[in-house]
Order: C-alpha cells, then structure tokens, then sequence
C-alpha cells in the first residue's frame, strides 16, 4: 500500500521545498498513510474505524475530499503490500515535536479502537510506529490506556 500511496505523492503533490505549506501539506499526507494502515492492518475495516479514520484526517490533517478519496481506495487496493515506512515516519520525525508524534500515537489507538477492540496486529502496528518515531514506550502505552478508557 505505502509504495502507491509514494507514487500518489509524486505524481499528484508538487513539492515545493521553498514554499512551508508545501512540506506541511506532505507532512500531513505521511501522517495520513500511517493513519490508513492501521485500519487496514487486522485484514478488515468497519464501517465505525472508517468513519474515525475519515474525521481524523479532515479534522487535524487538512487533506482535500479528492485527496482523501484517492488515498483511501490506494490503502484499499494495496491492502497486503506494506512493508516500508520509512519515508513517512522520517519525514515525521523531522518535522513533528514528541508532543505531535503522541498526538499522532494517539489517533493511531483511536483508529484501531473505533471497531470495539484492538487486534494484536494493530498493536503491533503501533508499537512499530512509536518505535521509528523514538516515542518513549511509557507513552506508548499511556496513550493506548488514555484511548481505551475513553471507549
């Protein structure tokens, strides 16, 4: 999935290193491909986690109807394919604070939790995130019980 959501950015994000809303527009399409593939992660997506997901990104994210349109059916159509997600935690962690990488931990638990329980893959998938973002694992978990309480 991440490999068309990359080619999505290149071929329909013009990247403008000199313009600042130009990067943050890209900084928030990352955080969008992360955000996607953990729904998608335990092999399914429910009506509840699709709805988080959708008021997630519009709500803190900034991304167009198309765009979120587009980015969606890709994470659809490439649903077993993710493996790499360097490009997009790299990008995130030259630009997120560690209180926007917990923010963004926490609407990952958010996603997975919309659909009434936490498969051990979308656990895993977490974990995965906040390790390559150096979120400390006390905030990891912090924010997974902050989340889960509020459910």
């Amino acid at each position: 999935m991440l490999n068309k959501i990359s080619q999505f950015f290149e071929q329909f994000i013009q990247f403008d290193a000199a313009k600042p809303e130009d990067e943050s527009h890209r900084l928030n399409l990352a955080v969008a491909a992360l955000l996607i593939e953990m729904s998608l992660i335990d092999n399914e997506i429910s009506h509840d986690e699709q709805a988080a997901l959708r008021q997630i990104l519009v709500e803190h994210y900034e991304l167009t109807n198309s765009e979120l349109d587009t980015v969606m059916q890709l994470a659809n159509q490439e649903l077993n394919q993710a493996t790499d997600y360097y490009q997009f935690t790299s990008l995130i962690n030259q630009h997120f604070s560690l209180d926007n990488k917990i923010k963004m931990i926490s609407q990952l638990w958010k996603v997975a939790i919309s659909d009434g329980k936490i498969d051990h893959h979308e656990e895993h998938y977490v974990r995965k995130i906040a390790d390559l973002l150096f979120v400390p694992h006390s905030e990891f978990i912090k924010t997974k019980l902050q989340v889960t309480s509020d459910s």
